[in-house]
């Protein structure tokens, strides 16, 4: 078992990197029918092709959710997952498209630790960049979580 990861334990510039994983044309079917989402772009083919991507591509939201997905199993998010008090706010961009077929994965890194006015517990600021197999960078994301300290524990 993983020891506990608070908020003190934290440092601006730590970076992880996921495992990787394939996104499909299954991914994206499930997904609009989970979300009702049904954008022709993602789910029409002869549509896609006049777009300036040619293709169908995936969901933002789908890329969203497997990059949440993928930065969860990491051994830091796992050790820090029963301190986490909140997510306070999110942002993110999707600078190129995530086609089928695309192998994401994601690097999480720290980018701040702010105390907070109440003790125990501090907001880190964090990014996570979903790069595809060619290096492009399909989406950055910004976190902020509400983290328990260690003598808030």
């Amino acid at each position: 078992m993983t020891a506990p990861v608070y908020f003190d334990d934290l440092v601006p510039g730590s970076s992880w990197t996921t495992a990787g994983r394939t996104v499909t044309e299954t991914d994206v079917v499930s997904f609009a029918g989970l979300s009702g989402d049904y954008n022709r772009l993602h789910v029409d083919a002869e549509f896609a092709a006049t777009t300036p991507f040619g293709e169908r591509v995936a969901h933002g939201l789908l890329v969203l959710s497997v990059a949440s997905g993928l930065s969860t199993r990491l051994a830091v998010s796992e050790a820090m997952a029963p301190n986490i008090l909140g997510l306070l706010d999110l942002q993110c961009r999707w600078p190129g498209p995530t086609r089928f077929g695309d192998t994401i994965h994601v690097v999480l890194t720290i980018e701040d630790c702010r105390a907070t006015s109440r003790p125990g517990r501090g907001v880190v600021t964090m990014t996570r960049e979903v790069v595809n197999q060619r290096g492009e960078t399909v989406m950055v994301s910004t976190w902020k979580l509400l983290v328990r300290a260690r003598d808030g524990a």
